[in-house]
């Protein structure tokens, strides 16, 4: 009874220690940067599937949307899909490495792309600037 009574209070002692608070850490400047970035860019990939250039203009420059816009009504209808891969934060700029899938539909065609685009944004708050690499947004050809 003496070593089921010792058992019981040793677990009762690791349970109460054990199952103190949880330490609860702040968010890094750069995780929460890393996201602006990644949700900026799936603002407008999901503008440009439904062909709002007013989101897409308020989430680029001048630049990124000229890159965005040229091919916009080139097809019927588009699937994208963005898995982000790298992140770097510099002063001015972040660049955010995704790749991605999609599909285009065009007349009758279903068009299938896949590749890894890198997009530079800058200004607070963020904006796509560049994008490097397999522009998603450059399909159908």
């Amino acid at each position: 009874m003496k070593s089921f009574l010792g058992i019981f209070v040793l677990m009762l002692f690791l349970l109460v220690s054990c199952g103190g608070k949880k330490e609860v850490k702040k968010e890094s400047v750069e995780s929460k940067i890393a996201k602006e970035a990644f949700a900026i860019v799936e603002i407008v990939k999901n503008a440009y599937m439904k062909n709002d250039i007013n989101t897409i203009e308020k989430n680029t420059t001048k630049e990124g949307l000229a890159l965005i816009t040229a091919d916009l009504r080139k097809f019927n209808s588009v699937d994208l899909s963005f898995k982000p891969i790298w992140v770097e934060i510099e002063s001015n700029r972040v660049i955010l490495n995704v790749t991605w899938k999609g599909k285009w539909q065009k007349d009758l065609n279903t068009i299938d792309e896949s590749g890894m685009a890198v997009f530079i944004l800058k200004d607070k708050p963020l904006r796509v600037d560049k994008i490097l690499r397999n522009n998603p947004f450059e399909f159908p050809k």
